[in-house]
């Protein structure tokens, strides 16, 4: 059951995508919206060695990067609050300062799914690797996300990575219950990779969903998956993929680690991620 989500609200060019599907799902499980803004006021004071004599353009530089950073938050905030009002849905907002990191994940205790940008969760004068903001999350335990792409899209069709260990059991088994999207169209991939038990992981996986009333079907392909995965999506057509890992494992980059770590960097579709 879903009662409370949680919108990335970065001013990027991912944030309507985020407000837009965080509404709709808000609107289909009559659910709270809450929208969060963090602004991290030390970083954007940061401007480098200033040369002497400079100290004037330095502190100009520092007020323009904060007004910037303040204006775009608004503009997210406003479009938010305006989107939630003309869809009838109860909302909040959460204007917090700070480290984002800390801020994202104390509020994500509190909310049963989490709406960011897949590449756009912070500003990218905020953070240092953006590209990785939601790697960092993930591995700090904050799940599940639901990390959306600049368009919008029905999400009509779903891939499920599943390599058979604990965590992508986890990732299929909480989509599933979560039933954010109830007709939608299942398959479930793994790859042989050597694996003769591949076709009956994925059968029994299939037979899971099925019994949760998903219409499920499978594919087992060769060869490894950091390779054929976003190829395979893209080809199938599917709208999202569902993808399990394991904080440890991403660290260490283990091979399942390093499959959902490329998968969080180059995928173009939107990503169901938990732990």
């Amino acid at each position: 059951m879903i009662k409370r989500i949680l919108v990335g609200l970065s001013g990027t060019e991912y944030t309507p995508s985020a407000v837009r599907r965080g509404v709709e799902l808000a609107q289909a499980h009559d659910a709270e919206l809450g929208g969060v803004s963090v602004i991290d006021y030390d970083r954007l004071s940061r401007v480098g060695p200033v040369p002497l004599g400079a100290g004037h353009y330095a502190k100009e530089l520092r007020e323009q990067r904060v007004e910037q950073a303040r204006g775009r938050m608004e503009q997210a905030i406003a479009r938010f609050a305006d989107e939630c009002s003309a869809a009838g849905v109860k909302h909040q907002v959460y204007r917090e300062e700070g480290e984002p990191f800390s801020q994202m994940i104390s509020l994500a205790r509190y909310h049963d799914l989490m709406v960011f940008g897949l590449r756009g969760l912070f500003e990218f004068d905020i953070v240092d690797d953006p590209q990785d903001a939601l790697v960092r999350l993930v591995t700090a335990g904050v799940r599940p996300i639901l990390a959306v792409d600049r368009g919008h899209r029905p999400v009509k069709k779903v891939l499920i990575a599943y390599s058979g260990s604990m965590e992508s059991a986890k990732a299929m088994k909480r989509f599933v219950q979560l039933r954010l999207w109830p007709e939608v169209q299942l398959r479930v991939v793994t790859f042989e990779d050597g694996r003769p038990d591949a076709r009956r992981l994925i059968t029994d996986a299939a037979d899971y969903c099925r019994a949760h009333r998903y219409s499920a079907e499978t594919d087992c392909l060769a060869g490894a998956p950091q390779q054929q995965l976003l190829p395979y999506a893209a080809e199938w057509g599917a709208d999202l993929l569902v993808v399990g890992n394991s904080a440890k494992n991403l660290l260490l980059r283990r091979v399942l680690g390093e499959t959902a770590l490329h998968v969080i960097r180059h995928a173009d579709q939107p990503l169901f991620l938990t732990q």
